[in-house]
């Protein structure tokens, strides 16, 4: 198992820890792991810093944690990672979660609030680039929980409201 702690912060805390990557392997036991870390350029909201790990034991369970921040926006959002799905053969995953840090006053981007996104690896050596998505939130696509998303695999034809990964990587173990 891999661990990471990223933006990590109680659910009482008003204000994230110093973003960082700590990340732990746990030899034996991880059974599928998609990691990713970088920076994203969405036309509506700007620059977007992330980093996520998602791992799967061998028994199951699901453990990872995320992090976004919109520098334009002013926004950051860190949670755990509750579920995640991949389709390796098209290098996607979908990764979801509970918010454990935001600092955006929707009323669904709270504390403990599910959130998702998804992920393009599109290998080594490719001549295109890795891609991800900007966090969806309750009602987003008409999916109301982190469950349902990871079940709905969704996907927009043409990587469509994906963003090229300009700096870092994703990578789908």
């Amino acid at each position: 198992m891999v661990l990471l702690a990223v933006g990590a912060c109680s659910e009482d805390s008003s204000e994230p820890t110093t973003p960082s990557l700590e990340i732990a392997e746990h030899r034996g036991r991880a059974g599928e792991t998609v990691s990713g870390g970088g920076k994203f350029i969405s036309p509506d909201f700007g620059s977007v810093t992330f980093a996520f790990l998602a791992t799967r034991d061998k028994d199951g369970t699901v453990s990872g944690a995320f992090f976004q921040d919109q520098h334009d926006q002013g926004f950051t959002y860190a949670g755990k990672v509750t579920c995640f799905a991949i389709d390796r053969e098209k290098g996607r995953a979908w990764i979801a979660g509970d918010l454990t840090f935001s600092n955006d006053p929707s009323e669904i981007t709270g504390v403990r609030d599910d959130v998702w996104f998804r992920v393009l690896d599109v290998g080594k050596g490719s001549d295109r680039s890795d891609r991800s998505t900007f966090m969806g939130f309750e009602g987003s696509a008409g999916i109301a929980t982190s469950d349902d998303y990871c079940k709905a695999k969704l996907w927009a034809p043409q990587n469509a409201r994906t963003w090229r990964v300009v700096k870092g990587d994703i990578v789908i173990h």
